[in-house]
């Protein structure tokens, strides 16, 4: 009981993140808000301090934290995105449920879904030309972003693309994040496919759902900073 707000995605504790255990672990400050939690995600000994929020208020602190943190390089700012959504097996889609972006070692995760409106400000931020946004498949969480909420990202960069050309790697161009993070950063890493087909539009987000939509975002940003992406 001590350790309540403490879970080890490990093998004994987590069936749903039972092959990434030894590489992934998240601990929930257990915050008494009902606007936002956070938590520590670390993977493979890197820690994310992880926001979960649909309060507009806490995106716009979020953002401006983090231009401030990366002030002297907001000309070639290069961000992790991915976007989730509960699938439907019936052929219909569901709209993005939550949006995942990191940038260095800070994770947002904004439950769109929730939000009573999307903030001008992170309007502004996807479409700072300024700013680069990466991801494996990021042209199609992209489309979904504008279909559902009018939300548009300038400035994109695939990063299977990317690292076809710059490693030159043809069959990257067919790459998941796995394959990605194992030959750019030699980095290991398991999609489990019961959280990847998990219930996104969750107003409470499991365990193992904010540290698979954390660390996704955040090896995106670490495979685009490696083939530096801004140059792209």
């Amino acid at each position: 009981l001590l350790f309540i707000n403490v879970v080890f995605l490990c093998l004994s504790l987590s069936e749903s993140l039972s092959k990434i255990a030894m590489t992934i672990s998240i601990h929930n400050h257990g915050l008494p808000f009902q606007s936002h939690d956070l938590y520590d995600v670390t993977f493979d000994d890197e820690e994310i301090e992880t926001l979960v929020t649909h309060c507009p208020s806490m995106v716009k602190a979020w953002i401006n934290n983090t231009e401030i943190s990366n002030r002297r390089r907001l000309h070639r700012l290069i961000i992790g995105l991915d976007a989730e959504w509960r699938p439907n097996f019936n052929g219909d889609s569901n709209p993005v449920a939550i949006l995942q972006l990191c940038v260095g070692r800070s994770c947002l995760i904004f439950q769109l879904i929730y939000a009573p409106r999307i903030p001008r400000c992170l309007r502004d931020f996807l479409k700072n030309p300024n700013y680069t946004f990466v991801g494996v498949g990021i042209d199609g969480d992209v489309d979904r972003l504008w279909d559902d909420y009018d939300l548009e990202v300038s400035n994109t960069v695939d990063l299977r693309g990317l690292a076809a050309r710059e490693l030159g790697a043809r069959h990257l161009r067919n790459a998941g994040l796995k394959q990605l993070a194992r030959e750019v950063l030699g980095k290991e890493f398991e999609k489990p496919r019961n959280v990847t087909l998990s219930k996104w539009d969750k107003a409470w987000l499991t365990d193992a759902q904010v540290a698979y939509a954390c660390v996704d975002a955040f090896l995106s940003y670490k495979i685009g900073r490696r083939l530096n992406a801004s140059t792209y």
